[in-house]
């Protein structure tokens, strides 16, 4: 990053415009302005540069632009320029925080000593902070849990507190919202993220089998999704296992209501006190409408890529329509829907019940012509072939269907 912006503010335009030639000729580039005014919206946190102002100005002088640049941004420097008899005052001007002050006339060389001094400053904290809004952009959460509302951020704030703390987690969230996901991103989070991370459904589970799935998870973390369908002997197995503390981490994952099913006595307290310390919550779709553009555009553009065809566009009308639904399945159902809008098969499940068997059926057989098309480029030959289908044959069904194959073709 490079950092060479200084914001002269002085009401002498003489010296202002001196300042400024001074500065171009050492290779740096001036910003002027006359006045605390003037200068004022240019003093923003994304500021890459440094400022330069005289201490005396009619107006607002210094040590007010001093005051407003330390609320907008601490970390942005400012070196202030005295006259003859102000250095107390600039002696206070720096206890409130002036990175430095220079008495006029500056001699040249060490006003760039000073300024280059605040340049490499700036540029080391506007580094320090992109590198830091990186590893929040880039950390697991962001790059895994989707959506914009203020559910999913809670819901990725949530992650990254449990996930450090090495404890039992308990995911739960209503069907299709992806328990198994953020349980694997709390793994991913976890100072054992280099270490294995087991998945495994609770029933039907054994004593041997859990003993198993530990060895396999050693060192790393174990989940057992749908945790309610895990037997009495098995409960007590786990609930065993997480006191003695020398197994791996354990994370499970839940769409039922387990407070529910201790109530109805078919879900062991102890176990669920346990883990219902330390749980995460997926918020239902029908809770965080806003994220259901964000989500469905993603899930188009995985489907294209999936299918290897051109994502379609997508109407304002069509998300609209999507976000008016209540989706039960939530974001299984969601991706459903996006695989069936880049296949051009029915958007909803309701249009295709007005539809006969033969009518589905045609809709399934068009979207697979389709799909094969796009993972092969549109080499009509090399779709029959992958779809097992005589030449003739397959050239005969993108006739019915009106599908031609230059259409899939990309450069």
């Amino acid at each position: 990053m490079t950092t060479r912006k200084v914001l002269v503010v002085d009401d002498d335009a003489a010296l202002r415009e001196a300042l400024a030639q001074t500065l171009e000729l050492n290779d740096l580039e001036p910003i002027t302005a006359g006045s605390f005014v003037a200068a004022k919206d240019l003093i923003t946190a994304e500021f890459d540069g440094v400022v330069l102002s005289d201490i005396r100005m009619p107006g607002r002088d210094g040590f007010y632009l001093l005051d407003y640049v330390r609320g907008t941004d601490e970390d942005l420097p400012v070196i202030l320029l005295t006259g003859e008899g102000d250095i107390p005052m600039a002696v206070k001007a720096m206890s409130q925080g002036a990175f430095g002050f220079l008495e006029k006339p500056c001699v040249t060389a060490d006003l760039l000593t000073a300024l280059q001094r605040a340049l490499k400053t700036r540029r080391l904290v506007l580094e320090n902070r992109s590198f830091k809004q990186k590893l929040e952009e880039g950390d697991p959460a962001a790059r895994m849990l989707f959506g914009t509302s203020p559910q999913s951020d809670a819901l990725r704030a949530r992650v990254r507190s449990v996930a450090p703390t090495l404890a039992e987690v308990l995911v739960s969230g209503p069907a299709g919202s992806g328990v198994p996901k953020v349980a694997e991103v709390i793994h991913l989070m976890s100072p054992r993220a280099q270490a294995p991370f087991v998945k495994s459904p609770s029933a039907g589970l054994s004593v041997a089998d859990l003993a198993a799935l530990c060895q396999q998870a050693a060192g790393g973390s174990l989940f057992l999704d749908e945790v309610s369908a895990l037997s009495e002997a098995l409960q007590y197995a786990v609930l065993e296992r997480i006191e003695q503390g020398d197994g791996p981490r354990l994370i499970v994952g839940s769409t039922a209501d387990l407070a529910a099913l201790v109530a109805a006595g078919s879900f062991g307290a102890d176990l669920y006190y346990r883990l219902e310390g330390m749980r995460v919550r997926i918020p239902s779709l029908a809770e965080r409408p806003g994220d259901i553009p964000v989500l469905f555009r993603l899930y188009v553009a995985q489907a294209a890529e999936q299918a290897g065809i051109e994502p379609p566009e997508i109407s304002q009308e069509h998300l609209a329509g999507l976000m008016a639904q209540d989706w039960p399945g939530n974001a299984r159902s969601l991706m459903s829907a996006a695989m069936r809008f880049v296949l051009g098969m029915p958007d909803e499940v309701s249009a295709a019940t007005d539809l006969g068997l033969a009518e589905q059926m045609a809709q399934v057989e068009r979207s697979l012509l389709i799909a094969a098309l796009g993972r092969q480029n549109g080499r009509a030959a090399a779709a029959a072939e992958a779809l097992k289908l005589p030449r003739k044959t397959f050239y005969d069904k993108l006739a019915r269907y009106g599908i031609r194959p230059e259409d899939y073709r990309r450069p």
